[in-house]
Formats: structure tokens, sequence, C-alpha cells
């Protein structure tokens, strides 16, 4: 191999310095580079106290403002280098994948409801779930099934519209119904061997699924379990019997081949184009639905995402502002540094990935970016990794669980047809389970693992 001239070297080293100097320019770093978070809660709190109402305010147009705010801080660009920077995060690959099953979600839940698949659904679940048991079944069902598919999102798109419906049929809270699918959804994302969430944290802290499953579960099971009672509980009180028409079969076979294609691990995205594709076979043989009305269902549902699409592209644009000014940057050195013995290091690990979710709102995105600096507090410190692993999940899914620009709740949202911030208050599950976390790391258990 030759030798490099001196003269190509110079001109090497030059580049680089300008190109360093172009990506520090964009970095505002500190409280600042987060200071678009913070302004998006500021302008919703403020704004909703003096409405006295949490669920007037359109998330989207908080959003917009502090998207604004986001580009107006990014310093050392021209405006049209801040909009690119701004557009990319909101162009981004996953950002857009979302946006898809958002459009075919909505497809497949006006359909279903146009064939009437939801009503029958309904009635076979008011027929076999007593009504004093219908909170804690409905959970239950969400675990399971979240567990089987490894995604809070399919089992979200499964069961919300169920749900919802359930809700209408017996006089509940459709924001408290929707919340217990939530809850049961994040039960699997955090504990499914086939969850990216699972596969994510276990690679990055070098441990088994088995090992990380064991660890998680003995946090997980106990929240659950006191959650289930408390929907028992709760259940007690529900004294509405609801006029329960006949179950028609055939119209419970696009939820039924929804849930068993994604059990199967089938991408989410072709599940939802089977199930539009069913019911459109079921509409058209049984005169359910003629070909314009099925095409005008398919319309509404995806006009009813609208505003859940808007939300998502402008909070990827924002967040990627808040990257590429150095926020990410900043919450990563700033809990770094103060770390001292174990309970600090899986606090400090706990706070890192939750932080990095805030500014992601994707925990598998967040703990890809804060794995490598847990792995070293985990050896630094002595850590279990299988602990270590355990905290980035759960403390993933719990940020993911109660964000209100999450893909989570923006889709629940939208299937159910309310606000995603009506929802938080009702996730008994998510909240339940961070206590539970946190213990876990003061208390030190479970003891094997600690």
């Amino acid at each position: 191999m030759g030798i490099i001239p001196d003269r190509y070297m110079t001109e090497l080293s030059r580049r680089l310095r300008e190109g360093i100097q172009r990506y520090e320019r964009g970095r505002v770093g500190g409280w600042l580079a987060l200071s678009p978070l913070l302004v998006f809660l500021g302008v919703y709190l403020l704004s909703s106290l003096v409405e006295g109402d949490f669920y007037k305010i359109p998330v989207s147009s908080v959003f917009l403002i502090a998207s604004i705010w986001a580009v107006f801080i990014c310093k050392g660009k021209n405006i049209e280098e801040k909009i690119a920077i701004f557009s990319q995060g909101a162009g981004d690959k996953n950002v857009l994948l979302m946006i898809w099953i958002f459009v075919l979600a909505g497809a497949f839940a006006a359909t279903a409801k146009q064939i009437g698949a939801i009503d029958a659904t309904v009635n076979l679940t008011l027929k076999i779930l007593p009504g004093k048991l219908l909170y804690a079944g409905l959970f239950l069902a969400a675990c399971f099934i979240s567990m089987s598919v490894g995604t809070s999102v399919g089992t979200i798109v499964a069961l919300v519209p169920i749900a919802a419906g359930i809700a209408s049929e017996t006089g509940c809270s459709v924001a408290f119904i929707t919340a217990i699918i939530v809850g049961g959804a994040f039960f699997g994302d955090n504990l499914s061997f086939i969850s990216d969430t699972t596969i994510a944290a276990t690679r990055t802290q070098n441990c088994s699924m088995s090992d990380k499953f064991k660890a998680n579960l003995s946090i997980a099971a106990p929240a659950a379990v006191i959650v289930s009672v408390i929907y028992v509980v709760m259940g007690l009180s529900v004294n509405y019997s609801p006029q329960i028409g006949a179950v028609d079969w055939v119209l419970l076979l696009p939820y039924i081949l929804i849930i068993a294609l994604s059990i199967s691990g089938m991408n989410v995205s072709v599940v939802l184009l089977c199930g539009l594709a069913v019911n459109a076979i079921i509409g058209f043989s049984t005169g359910c639905a003629g070909w314009s009305d099925f095409l005008g269902a398919v319309g509404n549902g995806i006009s009813g995402m609208g505003d859940l699409i808007i939300v998502t592209l402008l909070a990827g644009g924002m967040l990627e502002v808040i990257r590429v000014c150095g926020g990410l940057d900043f919450i990563v050195e700033g809990l770094t540094k103060h770390v001292k013995g174990k309970r600090g290091a899986e606090l400090g690990i706990a706070a890192l990935v939750s932080l990095a979710n805030l500014c992601t709102a994707n925990n598998t995105i967040a703990i890809i970016t804060t794995g490598r600096i847990a792995r070293e507090l985990t050896e630094k410190f002595g850590l279990d990794p299988r602990k270590s692993a355990s905290i980035l999940d759960t403390f993933s899914c719990l940020i993911q669980g109660i964000i209100p620009y999450g893909a989570q709740l923006l889709m629940a949202s939208g299937l159910a047809g309310i606000s995603s911030v009506s929802i938080i208050s009702h996730l008994y599950y998510p909240f339940t389970l961070g206590i539970l976390a946190i213990f876990s790391i003061l208390f030190r258990f479970p003891r094997r693992y600690s």
C-alpha cells in the first residue's frame, strides 16, 4: 500500500475540521436543547388550566408551537437547513412506517364497523365475561395477546375497537376501557421473547432472553396481579346488564384472523391488509356493504387518523431537532457523571433510558441509544446484566406507555375516538409497574439479580 501524499492529508484534515465545525454550529446543548419538550408540556398544561379542561386542547396545536420553537433555537443554520433537519426527522423511516400502520388500522377499524364485526365481537365478549369480571378479563386478554404477539401496537389495533364498543354498550368511560387494553399491551411488550425491546435490551447487555425474562417477571408479574385485583374490585360495582344481541360467528373472522396472524409473527402491516381484505369479502358476500360503501368506510377510517398522523410528523421532526441540537447528549452526560454505587448506577440507567424515550418517543430506539452506556455502567459498578436489561426494557416501556405523543397512545386514541391525554390518568398498570421497578432498585430485589 502506498504512502498518502502530505497534500491529501492536509486537505482531508481541513475538510474534517470544517465538518466538525458545521456539526458543532448546529448544537445549542444544555437545557435549551431540551426546551422544545418543556415548551410542549408548559403550553399544554397552562392552556388546559386556563380552560379548566385537560381534554379540550388539541395536542397537534401544542406540538406545532413546540416545533416552531425547536426550529427557532437551532443555531448556526439558515432557515432552509433548519427545516431540512425537521423534515428529515418527520420523514424518518420509523415515523413513516408508523403512519402507514395508522392508515391501515384506520381503514380496517372503519370497515370492520361497517360490516358489523365490532358489534359481533362485543356481543361475544359480553357473553363470555360476566359484568363484574369485565375489566379484569379485558386486561388479562390484552396481557396474553401482547405476550403472544410481542408488540403493543398489534394488541392495541386488535382490541381497542372492541373495547370502545364495549364501553358504549355498558356505559363505561371509553378512556378507562381503552387504558385497560393499553396497560395489558405493555405487559407483553415488556416481557415477550419476540418483542423488539426485549431483543434490544438483551443484546446491548449481553445476556440471554430467558434470564432477562426471569428478572423482569419478578417485577412485572406482581404489578399485573395488583392491577388485576384492582380491576376485579372496581368491577364489583358494575351493575349494568346490557341487552346482548345474537353473535354472528362469520363476523368474528376479521378479529380472529388479526389475532392469529399477529401471534404467528407476521408483519403488522401485512396483518392489517389481510384483515381489510377479509372485511371486504364478508361485506360483499353478505350484502353488509357494497363497493361504494366499502370505499367510503376506508376513506372515513383514514380521515379519522388525520390528526394522529399530523401529531406523529410534528413529533418526529421536533425530536430530530432536539437530537441534532445536542439534547440527547446533554442527558447522557448529565446523568452518567454523578453516578455512585450500585443503586445510583441502576437509577442512572433507568433515568437515562426514560429521558431518551421522552426525546425519541420510541422505546426500542431509546434502548439502542443508551444500551452501550448502560453496559459500561453495569461493568464499572458490578451490576447484574440481567437486571440492567430488565431496567432498560421496563422503564422504556413505562415512559412509552404514558407519553401522549407515543405511537401506542396515539393509536389507541385514534381508534377509540378520544384524546390521547384522556387515557393517561387511567393507566394503572404502567404506573404500578414503574413504582415496583423503582422499589426493586431502592430495596435491591429480586436479590438474585441485585
